[in-house]
């Protein structure tokens, strides 16, 4: 993060012709109120010192003993040494700070400031809980956005009433508030009939949940926050809503999207698609995914009640976090096939005690990941491309080094790493499978899908698309926007030709929904 962070103030006063000192000013203009306190630790940097030294020398990097010394640019001309003694001062003067403030590392010392403590508390908490910070009811939905709020579930319409969430089936059909979210509710006039009766009755209604890693959480960062020829305090404007979405995007997610991407790209979503065909699935939707998490920790998060909920279409979606790891000897990490069976049993198990009879639950396959290392590994990264210095490649070699690549197995260049990895990979995929085959249980059906990449790439192609940018830029790691987005219409299609059953089937009264809503000005 130091390397990142260093890089690019460096690379604003190259763009602007200004000294560093004023480069951080620019940058810490840029960024917006409480969080600029961050950039101010780093107003020292000497214009002679690449991003390496200046980290090392704030302590935020560090050699162990018998560890290679890891860098992302070249090694200084002069020895490491003199160059660290010039860095001295600038050491000295962050070691000064974060004594100030009694905070033993970075995290800490950014975690320290009065104005962000309680704010990382709050992140500390959902990423322990996986549940929303702001939920009055304790329905685990939520009216607030971000904090694993309604970004990531269905949006509560009533959070001082437990019994009031998405996905639940109406109370007394709705004749006297909106129990279940979905902007259904009252009596038509004409008839004395319910709107939720009439529209929704026997429409086979259900909402989505996706158990998943960080792609289904849809993980971005965005390029303009390290690309200096086109920063402008509007690149930033998006990072609060960032920082407390944990860096992830699930309203434009493939799964679960429901808001205009504003990050590339289209959202396309299996939710949105389900929420066309019948207009009652409206704000049914969870997003259960966590960055570097497997997906057996995160089910007690799922808010499903039996008895008194419409049934859910369930991914089960670790795509990667399987075969992916930072350690040195990987292949010692990776999940293997027998741990995986006993792993995905144990959660389906869990999910027939929680899912409402008639749900289903869609595996879904590990991608083969040497499509990054193929598409990416000779491209300039968004901090190489100013002076054509920084390659992907050189970029995961940096991780790797550091012992914190988001994948060893597949970001590398050793060819043979690679392939024992998609080897792994597609050995738990057999695993889902025969599990799909195999197994019943009492309150959902199964199936197995591969992961699309393969489809995706062709349908890009034909496009007029690049396989490079159906990856993350900034991270060369994950699905892209536009790869979220046709994904979607892969799985939509092979879903409608393959498990009809499973769509649901199309609300007659579609049509008349929307025409009420618009009439009363909604929406």
């Amino acid at each position: 993060g130091c390397v990142l962070v260093v890089s690019v103030i460096e690379q604003l006063a190259q763009w602007h012709n200004s000294t560093v000192k004023a480069a951080v000013e620019r940058l810490c203009n840029y960024i917006p109120g409480k969080y600029q306190i961050i950039c101010h630790m780093l107003c020292c940097i000497d214009r002679e010192m690449n991003a390496d030294v200046v980290c090392h020398s704030l302590k935020l990097c560090k050699q162990d003993p018998g560890q290679p010394l890891c860098h992302l640019y070249p090694p200084p001309k002069v020895s490491w040494f003199s160059t660290f003694f010039k860095a001295t001062d600038c050491g000295r003067s962050f070691k000064l700070e974060l004594n100030s403030t009694k905070a033993s590392s970075a995290h800490a010392f950014v975690c320290a400031f009065p104005l962000l403590a309680n704010l990382c508390e709050k992140i500390k908490y959902v990423i322990r809980n996986k549940l929303p910070f702001e939920d009055f009811d304790g329905d685990k939905f939520s009216t607030f956005p971000t904090l694993r709020g309604y970004h990531w579930r269905g949006r509560d319409c009533n959070d001082k009433n437990t019994t009031v969430y998405p996905g639940r089936r109406p109370d007394n059909w709705d004749v006297k508030s909106d129990s279940n979210c979905n902007g259904i509710w009252g009596v038509d006039p004409k008839d004395g009939i319910p709107y939720e009766e009439k529209f929704c009755k026997g429409a086979d209604s259900q909402g989505v949940v996706l158990l998943g890693d960080s792609a289904g959480a849809h993980f971005h960062i965005p390029p303009e926050w390290m690309t200096v020829t086109e920063m402008s305090a509007k690149s930033f404007a998006n990072l609060p809503m960032a920082f407390t979405d944990e860096l992830d995007w699930p309203q434009f997610s493939e799964v679960t999207g429901f808001l205009n991407s504003t990050i590339g790209g289209w959202t396309d979503s299996l939710y949105l698609r389900l929420r066309q065909r019948n207009r009652c699935n409206h704000r049914d939707l969870q997003n259960i995914s966590q960055n570097g998490m497997l997906t057996a920790y995160l089910l007690f998060s799922l808010a499903r009640n039996q008895l008194l909920d419409y049934p859910a279409i369930v991914i089960y979606a670790t795509i990667g976090n399987d075969v992916c790891n930072g350690n040195s000897d990987t292949l010692a990490h990776m999940t293997t096939p027998k741990e995986m069976l006993s792993n995905v049993m144990q959660a389906l198990r869990y999910l027939d005690t929680r899912l409402p009879n008639g749900s289903h639950v869609i595996l879904t396959g590990l991608v083969d990941g040497r499509f990054l290392w193929d598409n990416l590994h000779d491209r300039y990264h968004p901090l190489g491309q100013l002076n054509r210095d920084v390659t992907y490649s050189q970029l995961y070699s940096f991780l790797d080094c550091l012992q914190v690549s988001p994948c060893s197995g597949w970001l590398t260049p050793n060819e043979t790493l690679r392939n024992l990895t998609s080897e792994r990979a597609l050995q738990l995929s057999n695993v889902l499978k025969e599990i799909a085959t195999s197994e019943k249980f009492a309150n959902f059906d199964i199936f197995y899908m591969d992961f699309p990449l393969r489809q995706t790439a062709e349908e890009w192609r034909k496009m007029g698309g690049q396989p490079w940018q159906l990856i993350e830029p900034v991270d060369g790691f994950h699905p892209s926007q536009i790869a979220a987005a046709l994904g979607t219409s892969i799985t939509w299609q092979k879903a409608l030709h393959e498990w009809p059953q499973v769509l649901g089937k199309e609300n007659p009264f579609n049509h008349q929904i929307e025409a009420i809503f618009k009439d009363q000005g909604g929406h």
